[in-house]
Order: structure tokens, then C-alpha cells, then sequence
């Protein structure tokens, strides 16, 4: 009575085992997997491995196949390489340029277009150039100046003239309130190239100021290298206080806020060394310092030793005590600097910060004090010093 449902239910299990072998086959099990999809193709430049990559490019990373989802670079100095991603999220281009003898780590994510995430790690290592190209700012970070102080960078080593546009570009000046000014390219006192930045007109006082120098990885010409770093420094404008001397009333008279706040007399440069006119910009102070002929080109005529010392030009232009000088006042007889008493020469010390201006008129002397020669900015109208701008069209 059992045999035929026995039977049947034997001739159901091939039928039943060949649907499950129907369905196996039309599942995920034989499809492509998650693991077996291929990830975004990732292209670093400069390539990795490379141990002397060429300076003067930027660092770009590509995806192919997928998108970016985080760019993360990092030198061996510890710093963290800033960057921009297209708007298609297919490329990662660094916001300035590789920096000589430099070991970066570029490590990204992506995602396929079918959804596949992955990592990658990149290493390279940049040249180390023959020569690298510094800078000096003037002022110096946090200080607190006159309203006639520029900026004012110079270079170690030389800049050549058709470099001057791009690094130029690479330095800005921020303000509180906005200032408006320009860079001009000058050849210092000492020889070296500098580039400063003055103001339209003079600061108003309580301006702050910003300055960076995007410079790393810029190229200066082949006497003066590259540049290894960038620079950030700021300072703030302080009273305003100025200086304006007389020369035929041998007289000079002290400004703050535009009113008189006090005149001293002294003794300005003499007919045959008067002092310089225009408007001279205070560079650096002393509290005591000799006097030596020699550096001014009149051999061992005299050494004397002076007190309260405040430059002007760096050809030796200053405002000093005197005490030696029997004629203050009365007749201007000095070899171009402006001489005082001790009291008055401490007293104009102190009222004039570095970066103040002190404006010489009634001189007899027409010559033109070259910019270079100190901070002297001012000795060339707006329309001059825009003149110096690489990028002046």
C-alpha cells in the first residue's frame, strides 16, 4: 500500500533539487561582488617614489573612474599642504608650489562610479636647488610703527628682473580699515634687491596690517635661487606723530595728529653739505653712537660721540645730540644731519617712533634722495612709485 507514494516522493527530489540549482545560479552567489568591483584609479604628480622631483610645479592628484572624496598632504617638516578639488571631484590641485628638499605624503579616498571605496598612500621626495633665496621684512612682526612706514622686503640673493611679476603676485597686503597701496621693486642701500610696499597716502594711525609671502617653491633666477618657505607677518600703525625741520630758521618742529606740539632749535646742514629736502622716513634709532667721518666719505676729519641718535638715511642722514656744536640755532653748519642739544635730541627720540616722517624744507640742496637710501618711500609721488610695479601695464 506504501510502495507508489514512496515513489512519488522519490521523483519530486530531482525536480526540487534542480530548482534549487536554477535559483543559485540567477542569485548574487555567481554576479560580480562588491570586493571584485574596481576602484578609482589614482594618479599622483610628482610620481611616487620619485626622490628628486623638479621644483616650480604644483602637486595634483587625478581619479579615473571614480571621484575624490579626501586629499590629505603632509611634509616631513609637519606642515599640512593646502589644496583645491574640482568642482566634478575628479582632480585635487595644491594651492602653491613644491618646496626644495621635501618629503610629502599624499593620502587620498575615492569612490568608483559604481560606489567601490578605497585608500592610497603616495610618497615623493623634491630637489635640493644650488642656492635658496631668503628674505628680510621690515618691520619686524607685532611691532608697533609710524604712519609712514612701508613694507619692505629684501632678498639675500639677487631677483631676476623676469621673475619679479610672479613673486610679486605671490605677496599680499591685508588692512584694517582697507589702505589702498602698491609694490615697487628698488635697489637697497646695501646693493640687494627689495620690493616695497607704501600706502597711497600715510597710514591712518591704528591700522592694522597683514602681510603674506606665498613664496615657497618659486623660482628667483639662477643668482638668487629659490624660495624654501612661505612668510606671514603683521604690525600695527601707532600715533601719529611727525617731524617737519626749517632749514633757513634752523628749526624743528614736532606734529602729532597734524597740530604743533613743540619746536626745537638746532642746526641743519651747512651750504656746502646741506641736509637732503623731501620727505625722509625714520629707518632705525640708536641711544648712543659715534660719529666717524670715514663713513660718509670725509676720511678722519672727526669722531665724535653723539647720544639719542635718530636715522633717516642710510648714507648717514640723522637727527643727534650735538654738544660739540657752539651755533645751534643760529647758523646750520653741520656736515647734513639735523644736530640738537642732549634734551632735545632725547626729546625728538622719543616723540618720533620708527616709521614716522620727518619733512625737510627750505634746503638748498636739489639733489634727490634715491629710495633705496633708507625707507624713503616718500621721496616719489604716487604716480612715481607706481612706476616700480612689475605688474604695471
Amino acid at each position: 500500500m506504501h510502495a507508489g507514494p514512496r515513489r512519488h516522493f522519490a521523483r519530486l527530489i530531482p525536480a526540487l533539487a534542480a530548482g534549487a540549482a536554477l535559483l543559485t545560479a540567477c542569485g548574487p552567489g555567481s554576479g560580480t561582488t562588491k570586493a571584485d568591483e574596481p576602484a578609482a584609479k589614482v594618479t599622483v604628480t610628482p610620481a611616487a617614489g620619485t626622490k628628486a622631483a623638479k621644483l616650480g610645479s604644483r602637486i595634483s592628484v587625478r581619479a579615473d573612474g571614480g571621484k575624490l572624496t579626501s586629499v590629505e598632504v603632509k611634509t616631513d617638516k609637519g606642515g599640512t599642504v593646502g589644496g583645491r578639488l574640482a568642482g566634478d571631484g575628479a582632480s585635487w590641485t595644491s594651492d602653491g608650489k613644491v618646496t626644495p628638499k621635501t618629503t610629502y605624503t599624499v593620502r587620498t579616498k575615492t569612490k568608483s562610479t559604481e560606489g567601490k571605496e578605497a585608500a592610497a598612500t603616495s610618497e615623493f621626495t623634491t630637489e635640493q636647488p644650488d642656492k635658496i633665496n631668503k628674505l628680510t621684512n621690515t618691520p619686524g612682526g607685532g611691532q608697533t610703527v609710524g604712519t609712514g612706514m612701508p613694507v619692505s622686503i629684501l632678498f639675500d640673493n639677487p631677483v631676476a628682473k623676469d621673475k619679479r611679476a610672479e613673486i610679486e603676485k605671490a605677496l599680499t597686503v591685508t588692512t584694517q580699515p582697507k589702505v589702498e597701496g602698491a609694490w615697487g621693486w628698488v635697489k637697497d642701500y646695501s646693493g640687494k634687491d627689495r620690493i616695497d610696499w607704501r600706502p597711497k597716502d600715510y597710514w591712518p594711525s591704528g591700522t592694522k596690517v597683514s602681510v603674506k609671502g606665498a613664496l615657497s617653491g618659486i623660482d628667483s633666477g639662477s643668482d638668487g635661487g629659490w624660495f624654501a618657505r612661505d612668510y606671514d607677518f603683521g604690525f600695527r600703525i601707532g600715533a601719529d606723530h611727525k617731524a617737519v625741520i626749517d632749514v633757513p630758521s634752523h628749526t624743528l618742529t614736532m606734529y602729532e595728529n597734524g597740530k604743533s606740539v613743540g619746536t626745537i632749535r638746532g642746526s641743519a646742514g651747512s651750504p656746502e653739505a646741506p641736509t637732503r629736502g623731501g620727505v625722509h622716513t625714520v629707518r632705525s634709532k640708536n641711544a648712543a653712537e659715534t660719529m666717524d667721518s670715514a663713513t660718509i666719505g670725509y676720511g678722519d676729519q672727526w669722531k665724535l660721540d653723539s647720544k639719542w641718535v635718530t636715522h633717516m638715511t642710510a648714507s648717514g642722514t640723522f637727527l643727534h645730540s650735538a654738544p660739540w656744536n657752539k651755533s645751534l640755532g643760529v647758523e646750520n653748519n653741520s656736515h647734513g644731519c639735523f644736530g640738537m642739544t642732549t634734551s632735545d635730541a632725547k626729546t625728538v627720540y622719543d616723540f618720533l617712533p620708527i616709521g614716522s616722517t620727518v619733512e625737510v624744507k627750505g634746503s638748498s640742496s636739489t639733489a634727490k634722495t634715491d629710495v633705496g637710501n633708507g625707507l624713503e618711500v616718500w621721496q616719489e609721488s604716487w604716480q612715481q612709485w607706481q612706476q616700480r610695479s612689475a605688474l604695471h601695464s
